[in-house]
């Protein structure tokens, strides 16, 4: 039994374990504003909002794509759809923007359209900041139109703040908010659904049902849902299990210091602390998915579920970070780069599950560089991706570690190219080196997004680029520069 609020309104409903927010909707609820595009989160139709309490316990609402989101974890949130935000002929300001400036004509991506500019329009208005394009390319990245062109709609987008329009009451409803924040719920245990709320009861139902699916963010595994029509028997959602939410700073069993990130721990939440302490990863978030994608997704699910595309374990690879498992006879570190075995193979026993993530401090000598290829710059898959750290000691480079993504089974490193720079100056003829290495290191395979000589020159590509950036550091290095310029440079 899922107990939420829809629209305002509070909501009880039976549902099974694979059923999807959109299908919640449109089959159970007759609510068919929301529409079904792609049914794989790529291109916004389906764009929800999603209603939380913060740690203040006001609510704070977030995009998501209802095609791919469990159904059941609905549990204690308010869910909002393009129905509630208007009464009768009174539109709220995002609807009548958009009609003001033009930004519909078949309608049919529209609803999501709109419900990805709600979310925006509230979280300016909680916290006001400049509309600048970055911030509207974030917010409006996972929406596809194919008729009305951007234009009209980012010019929406920019006027809806100036325009006036209906409010729903529910937005102000203190009580609507302090419901949700003091009664999240009971968990959801029906139809094979399982919602934990704490780290022994999700080690517990892992030992009492084997065959169960782990889900987080649910952005890839529901693929299997509305892709191959899979009927999920049992499912146990990690998203509630209050210390796989973690993030918080410490050290490894080495004793390196760093940050420990919760398996549950959205890519949303990470920003901040990417763009404080790991610029390089914090620019491939932007290209991992769209809003809606990184709103539910998770940097443990990318982990677990082993993709050789995925686009985190080649950076986590590079960082040499370590993982938490845990199980019933408790908790073991393994190192990121022993926990993927063959394609979709971990190291994870049957009844562990994944913990935390141990993300290490980037010493001050230590650089990293992440480089995504794929057919568009946004909310799109890996053709490859390179995820580089080094240090230059001496003017030699020392501890290279050179990771790739779809070259492999798995993510893996390029132990024969680090070796032909490991301890030598950045010349070009060692940087040729361990572009012929690579032969060694991989044997890439061809598939729909790159051949197989492709993928062999796409990665020999990146090696020179990364060439050209340690040769700019290393004259940077002989010029003494100061390291707030040298910090600059690599930030960009």
């Amino acid at each position: 039994m899922i107990e939420f609020f829809l629209n305002g309104r509070p909501r009880r409903v039976d549902a099974e374990a694979h059923l999807s927010v959109l299908d919640l909707l449109r089959e159970r609820l007759n609510q068919t504003g929301t529409k079904e595009g792609c049914a794989s989160g790529d291109c916004g139709a389906c764009t929800v909002a999603i209603g939380e309490p913060d740690a203040d316990g006001n609510l704070r609402y977030h995009s998501a794509n209802a095609c791919i989101m469990p159904a059941h974890q609905l549990n204690g949130c308010h869910l909002v759809t393009v129905e509630g935000l208007s009464r009768g002929d009174e539109l709220h300001p995002c609807q009548a923007a958009m009609v003001e400036h033009h930004g519909s004509q078949c309608g049919f991506c529209t609803p999501g359209i709109v419900m990805s500019l709600f979310t925006l329009h509230e979280d300016d208005r909680a916290r006001p900041a400049p509309l600048t394009p970055e911030r509207l390319e974030a917010a409006l990245g996972g929406n596809l139109c194919r008729c009305t062109g951007y234009r009209p709609i980012r010019d929406a987008a920019l006027a809806m703040g100036d325009t006036p329009g209906f409010r729903p009451e529910w937005l102000d409803d203190d009580a609507l908010a302090q419901t949700l924040a003091t009664n999240v719920g009971e968990p959801a245990t029906h139809s094979g659904f399982y919602q934990p709320r704490r780290l022994d009861e999700l080690v517990e139902l892992r030992a009492r049902h084997p065959d169960a699916r782990l889900v987080a963010g649910g952005t890839d595994l529901w693929l299997e849902v509305t892709q191959n029509l899979a009927d999920f028997a049992e499912v146990i959602d990690v998203t509630r299990v209050e210390q796989l939410k973690v993030l918080e700073a410490g050290h490894d069993a080495s004793g390196r210091p760093g940050m420990w990130v919760g398996a549950a721990v959205t890519y949303t939440q990470l920003e901040p602390l990417f763009a404080e302490r790991y610029p390089a990863f914090h620019h491939l978030l932007h290209r991992l998915g769209s809003g809606q994608v990184r709103n539910r997704g998770t940097l443990g699910g990318n982990v677990a579920n082993a993709s050789p595309i995925g686009d985190t374990p080649p950076v986590l690879l590079a960082l040499d970070a370590c993982l938490r498992l845990t199980g019933p006879g408790g908790s073991r570190e393994l190192a990121a780069a022993d926990f993927f075995i063959d394609y979709k193979k971990t190291a994870l026993a049957p009844d562990e599950c994944l913990e935390a993530i141990f993300l290490p401090t980037l010493a001050a000598d230590r650089q990293l560089k992440v480089w995504k290829l794929s057919k568009r710059r946004e909310d799109d898959i890996s053709a490859v991706l390179g995820a580089f750290s080094w240090a230059l000691k001496d003017g030699a480079l020392a501890e290279v570690r050179l990771a790739f993504g779809g070259m492999a089974a798995i993510p893996a490193r390029a132990t024969g190219a680090e070796a032909a720079l490991e301890g030598h100056a950045p010349s070009p003829e060692r940087f040729a080196a361990a572009i012929d290495a690579l032969a060694e290191d991989f044997q890439p395979m061809s598939d729909v997004r790159g051949s197989s000589d492709y993928r062999r020159h796409a990665a020999a590509a990146l090696i020179e680029r990364l060439r050209l950036v340690v040769a700019d550091a290393a004259s940077q290095d002989s010029q003494h520069p100061t390291q707030e310029v040298m910090l600059h440079a690599y930030a960009h």
